[in-house]
């Protein structure tokens, strides 16, 4: 029997298929890349999919806006939630404790954010496949990220039994001790995509921050970053670092940021701008400002397309985690006051820079 005959054009391209992770926590992004969740799923999509396998994530802190601990907080949640292992590092005396502000997941419908009813099926009218798909959907998302309640504390089954290790700086006069840390918890997890048993996440928190001894001796802290990079590369694990900028010299600073695979900052909301108030709708509900400098492109040379830049930070029900696209009007510079809208270009009520 004659084999059948097979189109080819010279389009086509061999891509190999990647199956779904076995491991909970994962997910398959193109060109062969794996993500694990942010542990806040406006995060998640905004990079497009979470943080990258064997990425360095570095966080610059703002010290009047304190927000790079929720990043720190959802995210080690997230790995514990799903069983990951877990390596923390911080300035303090009790690193240990920190833990104990870690958030809870969302565990009924009435806990979690609104999020649209599928059960409306008769006023949408959409066909039992379609709704098929949108629950299997969400129940692809549940299983690989969480709404955690910034509230109520993580309950000790998460902790419990599980692979923490936890480190103080502070009494550090070098990065050795950090070091022997990460090279030993990063050893379990030798880099093979065809079989991932099991990721680690690793959390530093204020890397630079002068209560450390080391904090004067900035090559030293470049040569740990540089070493934890090359590291994870190998590795199935994702490191996010916060750090102050502004305690570092600006070489520093900016050598800091380019060794990142990803490059996010947090900054503060002014107390009682009321030039700001006028411009940014929802503006009592902001706590902070999330930017994104600088996005993972692994195994691509294709740049990122984000569809912003900068986002708010607020807490929804005053309890779970938001980042939302600035919701701006087009102002005139000189008054401040809104554009008069017109259905043709140039028919604005005021004239403005914009008008042609």
């Amino acid at each position: 029997m004659a084999a059948p005959n097979v189109r080819s054009s010279s389009f086509s391209r061999n891509i190999s298929v990647v199956s779904s992770p076995q491991v909970p926590g994962l997910k398959c992004g193109p060109n062969g890349t794996t993500f694990i969740s942010t542990g806040i799923r406006d995060l998640d999509r905004i990079l497009g999919g979470g943080y990258t396998l064997g990425s360095l994530v570095m966080v610059m802190e703002d010290p009047e806006a304190p927000h790079h601990m929720d990043l720190l907080r959802t995210f080690m949640s997230q790995g514990l939630v799903n069983n990951q292992p877990l390596l923390y590092a911080s300035p303090s005396k009790d690193p240990r404790g920190f833990l104990g502000t870690l958030p809870h997941p969302a565990s009924s419908k009435e806990d979690k954010p609104t999020t649209p009813d599928l059960d409306q099926g008769e006023n949408l009218r959409i066909a039992w496949q379609y709704r098929k798909y949108m629950e299997n959907q969400k129940n692809s998302i549940d299983d690989y990220s969480n709404d955690f309640d910034m509230r109520k504390p993580l309950e000790r089954q998460f902790l419990s039994g599980r692979p923490i290790d936890c480190v103080s700086l502070l009494d550090s006069s070098d990065l050795s001790v950090a070091q022997e840390h990460c090279t030993t918890f990063l050893s379990k997890f030798p880099r093979d995509s065809s079989n991932i048993a099991s990721i680690g996440r690793i959390a530093i928190q204020s890397f630079c921050s002068p209560l450390c001894e080391y904090s004067e001796k900035e090559s030293d802290m470049l040569s740990f970053i540089r070493l934890l990079k090359s590291m994870l590369m190998v590795s199935n694990a994702v490191a996010i670092v916060t750090f102050p900028p502004s305690l570092l010299s600006p070489s520093s600073s900016k050598r800091l940021q380019h060794m990142a695979d990803t490059l996010l900052s947090i900054k503060a909301i002014p107390d009682g701008d009321k030039e700001l108030e006028k411009l940014l709708t929802g503006y009592k509900d902001i706590n902070g400002f999330l930017n994104i400098h600088k996005v993972a492109r692994i195994n691509t040379q294709v740049p990122v397309i984000l569809e912003a830049k900068t986002f708010s930070m607020s807490l929804k029900k005053r309890r779970f985690l938001a980042l939302e696209c600035l919701n701006q009007a087009p102002v005139d510079g000189s008054s401040g006051t809104s554009y008069g809208t017109s259905g043709s270009c140039g028919g604005s009520s005021k004239s403005g820079a914009l008008d042609f």
